[in-house]
């Protein structure tokens, strides 16, 4: 008769694996499953489920909204299959490139510690938000055109004062479900990259639903002379979101790295 550890021995354990994608986010109702709308989750989850013959769950390091896209994605799943079944992570990843949509795209696949969790064993997590100011019919998918001028000499002074603050409820959305609006800002940057394009470089260790997009239309009424840097640091102190700006379309805003 088998003893208990013979049983247990048949039975694989789950290995943890990290997978870092990239993704357009034109065409998909943001990262996590929606009931009414096409997620890259969803994409993801039915490809590594496909290939695994097993149903797959993913946990990503965040979640971006509809049309926001991702020049780096990590998200964990848990799997027995790669150790002890036919495919390897190389064949992996190269299946799952040819089985995925166009706009989704996986770089690697590694192996992590079972203590190792996409969304909380991230440190630091940087979006670029893209703007140009003069219309570039090959800019517009992923840019933000705009039509007034901007004073970014002032929105970088405002942006180094978002530095000084760690309550960022003012850029929350209104009616999200968070435990607490903390955020610890480290870079908050106008960068030009030519006489007409510009991008918003944010890096903090959480972000809140819709503040970066919010953060933006802010600086952008500080650079229109909407608001002064005094109104500035009133807005992120009263820490309501209608005394911010709007926020900006989504097609013009990249997740671009997260640090483990």
């Amino acid at each position: 008769m088998m003893g208990v550890s013979e049983k247990c021995s048949n039975f694989a354990a789950d290995m943890r694996y990290f997978i870092t994608f990239s993704y357009d986010g034109t065409n998909y109702h943001g990262w996590q499953i929606q009931p009414n709308g096409v997620s890259v989750q969803e994409k993801l989850q039915w490809a590594l489920s496909t290939l695994l013959r097993e149903e797959i769950a993913v946990t990503g390091a965040g979640r971006t909204d509809a049309g926001v896209h991702a020049r780096m994605m990590v998200a964990h799943f848990d799997t027995s299959n790669m150790e002890h079944g036919t495919l390897s992570i190389k064949d992996l990843t190269y299946k799952l490139n040819r089985l995925l949509p166009k706009d989704i795209a996986v770089q690697k696949i590694e192996e992590v510690s079972d203590d190792m969790h996409a969304r909380f064993s991230a440190k630091w997590r940087t979006y670029h938000y893209y703007i140009h100011t003069c219309k570039d019919p090959f800019e517009r998918a992923y840019s933000c055109e705009i039509h007034y001028p901007l004073d970014f000499a002032k929105m970088n002074e405002a942006g180094r004062i978002l530095l000084e603050y760690e309550d960022f409820g003012a850029f929350c959305k209104a009616g999200a479900d968070v435990k607490t609006t903390l955020c610890d800002v480290t870079k908050a940057e106008w960068i030009q990259t030519s006489d007409t394009n510009w991008y918003f470089e944010i890096t903090a260790n959480r972000f809140l639903r819709n503040m970066v997009r919010a953060v933006v239309g802010t600086l952008i009424d500080v650079g229109r002379g909407k608001l002064s840097l005094d109104d500035f640091r009133k807005v992120i102190e009263g820490k309501q979101r209608s005394d911010a700006g709007e926020s900006m379309p989504g097609n013009a805003l990249f997740l671009v790295n997260i640090v483990y």
